[in-house]
């Protein structure tokens, strides 16, 4: 048997003679052992083990009324989750000591402790893609602890680098983290965490997307095809930083979720996860459905959801587009017809038929009708103007005509009309015209 098994033997028989005190109410002497216990699977990195001796330790310091004692052991046990990557499980043990704060009689002590325990769940909140539920922690702390100590105290300042950095993406405030990194006075795992805070947040800064359109302008008719580009290069330099000690493999996206003005729909989207090596680009695309206009169309920003490693959470917002949707054009269908057979030299009543089946009002519209010569118009005039055609609407116009010879013919319809937007459209119809013998 080697060294270590002996030595892990050992200390479990201390365990479990720790825990038959606990049982018997012995809180006392049960936490002293936990602790020590707690200690030597530390060292022989029985990580789980030790968490649960801290977390024994510390309930039974708080049954036997000694409180700093039990918020070193909340501390010693969040502090083995940030080696095994659990930052939501270190945070429990935080907020379990948040709830003895209170009982401690020193003010310095109390407002130390508030501050430690409340910047420590912060971090964990973040890492995890919480600010916002970190920041509500902090500002309720805020309110019990003196306002000056408070605003001038270093893990304070920490934190508000931290906020201002996302908030601006502005890299100088990380460096100056990184700078005052041996002035926190962390343990070994809390620096283990705030680098990991800093190599996360760094990525989620210097991560670049770019969005593009397939086309400049779009009317209600189309779909838009939007690329979003996801550039991973960045993250290349941050794995080979020497103070992170820590080589990115992947970033995972997770969710995508686009935001867009009301009118706009998202109607396809790129399969999820997308898996992107530090170093290279990815192109996904999305499809864009315009329903309706309005003046002010946009685009994002894309918020996405990111891994690094399956561990370190961020969210990640896309720059916005704005895209030109312009009225649909409307589209005028011109057909003819013959209310009787026509014979020569006999008149005829000849119907000409104007619709809109399109998605866009044709507006001002001007028709001109030229027919051949063996075609005599007897009644009506060539020429007809229509103030608008909705769409679904349509417009007979009658003409009483006269053959004079047979043959096959073509009538040509000259049309110019505005669409919604006054743009001038023209078009020629020639239609085949036949008189029979």
């Amino acid at each position: 048997m080697g060294k270590d098994q002996k030595q892990l033997d050992k200390t479990q028989k201390q365990f479990n003679k720790a825990k038959l005190l606990y049982k018997n109410n012995q809180f006392k002497k049960a936490g002293k052992i936990f602790d020590t216990v707690g200690n030597s699977f530390l060292k022989l990195s029985e990580f789980m083990l030790a968490e649960q001796c801290f977390a024994l330790a510390a309930n039974s310091f708080v049954n036997e009324r000694k409180y700093l004692p039990a918020l070193t052991s909340y501390r010693n046990a969040g502090n083995i989750c940030f080696f095994l990557d659990e930052f939501m499980e270190a945070h429990k043990y935080f907020n379990d000591a948040l709830k003895i704060v209170p009982r401690l009689d020193n003010e310095k002590e109390r407002n130390y402790n508030y501050i430690l325990f409340a910047s420590l769940s912060y971090l964990c909140y973040l890492i995890k893609a919480l600010p916002d539920q970190g920041l509500v922690l902090l500002k309720k702390i805020k309110k019990k602890v003196d306002d000056f100590y408070f605003k001038e105290h270093l893990l304070v300042r920490l934190v508000t680098d931290l906020i201002v950095a996302i908030r601006d993406k502005n890299q100088k405030y990380l460096d100056k983290v990184e700078q005052d990194f041996g002035k926190y006075k962390f343990t070994e795992a809390e620096q283990h965490l705030v680098k990991r805070v800093l190599l996360t947040t760094r990525s989620q800064i210097s991560l670049k997307t770019k969005l593009t359109l397939d086309k400049e302008q779009y009317t209600t008719k189309d779909h838009m095809k939007l690329g979003l580009i996801i550039d991973a290069k960045p993250l290349l330099a941050i794995s080979e930083h020497p103070f992170y000690d820590y080589e990115i493999e992947e970033l995972k996206i997770t969710k995508l979720n686009v935001n867009h003005s009301d009118n706009l729909s998202t109607i396809d989207k790129p399969p999820l996860p997308l898996i992107i090596k530090p170093g290279q680009q990815k192109h996904v695309e999305l499809v864009i459905k315009p329903n309706f206009q309005i003046d002010d169309n946009f685009i994002g920003p894309i918020v996405m959801s990111c891994e690094l490693d399956d561990k370190y959470n961020f969210f990640f917002e896309t720059q916005v587009i704005k895209p030109k949707l312009i009225s649909p054009l409307p589209v005028l269908d011109i057909s003819t017809k013959n209310l009787r057979p026509p014979l020569i030299d006999k008149s005829f009543p000849f119907e000409i038929l104007i619709s809109n089946k399109s998605e866009g009002e044709a507006l001002d519209i001007k028709m001109d009708v030229e027919f051949p010569e063996q075609l005599k118009v007897m009644r009506g005039t060539t020429t007809k103007q229509i103030y608008s055609l909705k769409t679904n609407d349509d417009m007979t116009w009658e003409l009483q005509l006269k053959p004079v010879e047979a043959g096959d013919f073509t009538i040509k319809i000259s049309v110019s009309f505005k669409d919604p937007d006054q743009n001038l459209l023209e078009e020629v119809k020639e239609l085949p015209f036949s008189i029979k013998m």
